[in-house]
């Protein structure tokens, strides 16, 4: 039987519960060197995402990549489908379908159909693709990516919403078109647009309404954005006539942690520095300065400047409280997947993860808190109440001896 079996078939809200507090999750782009096996990588990946599942995670998010060699997920939507079958409760994003690549009315209905087959645990990511040479091979002149993903993004979202519509731009046409199968989830999933550098992302997030993933939210020049990011996203949706939530925004950052920084550091000198090489010489994010090469001092640089944690549960803490700080509140943290550790290593991360940073931010680590410290504050006097009891029990056994022994031995 399929672990995913079981959910109650009627369709529901996929509304975050303003009580829950902080939410959870992890952002697989996902990376792996182009000299492992593939499949394996892959495996290990599902592995993640089942592991994740089980621990209490909220979410995990698959991307979409053409070109490099190291990022080989073509079709995050292919992924989700296999997932969704292995799992139970985490939701799964689109993270995210670079729009300008595929037709609107097809990347709706892939979608759609996912939101069933995950009864209602989809959330669509959309972007207008990251990757120059994506761009290229797919004949698209990478000036036209965004341009193309708002109009793309308008038809997607109005053929959701359960419109029949005429479209023609110089990259698609819809003629008279409906999705014939509407969503699962009422009114419908959830929606999620991309945020990096640029006033993009969120001027779009703010103009439809929708959620907003900040890729890139701990780099240093990106970090000192979120603010304006979100008056942005408040600016627009009034502008339109829309409202735009901070519960629905989600930050992504890297993380790997141990019970101690050193054993930390150890464990990510396994992959980190085949990491860097990826984004700084492969693709275009400048993440170290050209002479920080040897391992501790780029694990010393992501940690001095924010980027990263490599560390304590602890410091993973205060990483979350300090976007917290600088964003103004969000609603989702999600840990940048990576191959910086082993595979064993990685696991060991996020159940620590889960046990001691997770709880942190959750409203029944409060009601916890304060009943220890209620029965500590109170143990002067418990104790010798306690202790009276036991003494009593003594004292009321040894009256019943006297009075011709125990009525349950003699019976």
């Amino acid at each position: 039987m399929l672990r995913g079996e079981g959910f109650d078939m009627t369709s529901h809200s996929t509304e975050p519960n303003s009580d829950a507090g902080l939410r959870f999750g992890m952002f697989f782009s996902p990376i792996h060197r182009p000299d492992e096996s593939p499949t394996l990588a892959l495996q290990r990946d599902a592995e993640v995402v089942c592991r994740l599942d089980e621990l209490g995670f909220d979410e995990a998010w698959i991307g979409e990549h053409h070109s490099t060699g190291w990022e080989y997920v073509g079709s995050p939507e292919v992924f989700i489908g296999y997932l969704a079958a292995l799992t139970r409760r985490i939701r799964l994003g689109t993270g995210v379908v670079s729009i300008p690549y595929h037709h609107p009315y097809n990347i709706a209905e892939r979608l759609v159909l996912l939101d069933h087959l995950s009864r209602g645990r989809l959330i669509g990511g959309f972007g207008p693709g990251a990757l120059v040479g994506d761009a290229r091979q797919l004949g698209i002149d990478p000036s036209q990516t965004r341009p193309r993903f708002e109009q793309g993004l308008d038809a997607i979202l109005r053929l959701l919403g359960g419109e029949r519509i005429s479209v023609e731009t110089d990259w698609f046409k819809l003629d008279r078109a409906k999705l014939q199968l509407p969503p699962f989830s009422r009114p419908q999933f959830e929606v999620a647009v991309t945020a990096t550098f640029t006033p993009s992302g969120p001027r779009l997030a703010g103009k439809h309404g929708l959620s907003m993933l900040s890729l890139v939210a701990t780099q240093r020049d990106a970090a000192k954005m979120l603010s304006d990011h979100w008056k942005i996203a408040e600016e627009q949706a009034l502008l339109h006539g829309r409202t735009v939530d901070r519960k629905r925004w989600r930050l992504v950052g890297p993380v790997h942690i141990a019970t101690t920084e050193r054993e930390a550091r150890e464990e990510a000198a396994f992959g980190i520095r085949e990491w860097v090489y990826y984004m700084t010489k492969v693709t275009t994010l400048p993440l170290v300065p050209e002479n920080v090469t040897e391992v501790d001092d780029i694990i010393d640089h992501f940690v001095n400047t924010g980027y990263a944690v490599v560390g304590t549960p602890d410091q993973a803490i205060k990483q979350i409280q300090r976007l917290t700080a600088l964003s103004g509140g969000f609603g989702t943290f999600l840990i940048w997947a990576n191959d910086w550790a082993s595979r064993e290593a990685t696991l060991r991360s996020i159940e620590l993860f889960s046990r001691y940073v997770i709880p942190h931010f959750q409203p029944f680590r409060t009601s916890l808190v304060e009943s220890e410290e209620f029965a500590r504050s109170h143990h002067a006097e418990f104790a010798p109440q306690s202790a009276a009891a036991q003494q009593k029990a003594f004292d009321d056994y040894s009256k019943s001896r006297g009075k011709g022994g125990d009525d349950t031995a003699k019976r």
